[in-house]
């Protein structure tokens, strides 16, 4: 009986111990901390010019000629063409959280723009947390598929 009793409390024991040395898929999900810093590195270093922007089909990146853009380190991001200049903010953000955007992947980077403007302002179209598609010292390229009419969105900046 005694044998029975330890055989039962051992195989208990063993249970309990494999079932605490399962991962979760939460624990699963990438950390993109490196790949963000070297994106925000990469944003602070220079000033940027939008080459494209194409706003569910329509190419709107000539309401951007002459603008040049400073994304600075406190998250102040600066829009000048010499006359106007227009004052917002951005930042780079996991997104991993598995929450439903506009996004399919879990693990997507967010590349978030905003410009307190007015809906009729060109700088209007600019404000989104982006997905990041890729980037490089010279060029950072940007999606957002949209929640309300399913169109898509391609922004590109390029270095000066």
């Amino acid at each position: 009986m005694k044998n029975q009793f330890y055989i039962g409390l051992l195989l208990l024991l063993s249970f309990s111990l494999m079932s605490s040395t399962c991962s979760s898929d939460d624990d699963a999900m990438s950390d993109n901390s490196q790949q963000i810093a070297q994106i925000e590195v990469q944003a602070t270093s220079g000033t940027w010019r939008i080459t494209n922007f194409v706003d569910s089909g329509v190419d709107e990146t000539a309401d951007f000629n002459g603008y040049d853009f400073t994304f600075n380190t406190d998250g102040n991001l600066i829009a000048t063409n010499g006359a106007n200049t227009l004052n917002g903010t951005w930042s780079v953000t996991d997104d991993s959280n598995g929450s439903s955007d506009d996004s399919n992947d879990d693990d997507d980077i967010d590349f978030n723009i905003f410009f307190p403007v007015p809906d009729s302002n060109d700088f209007e179209d600019l404000n989104d947390d982006w997905d990041v598609v890729s980037n490089s010292a010279t060029q950072i390229i940007l999606i957002d598929i949209s929640g309300g009419n399913g169109g898509t969105d391609n922004l590109t900046f390029e270095r000066n």
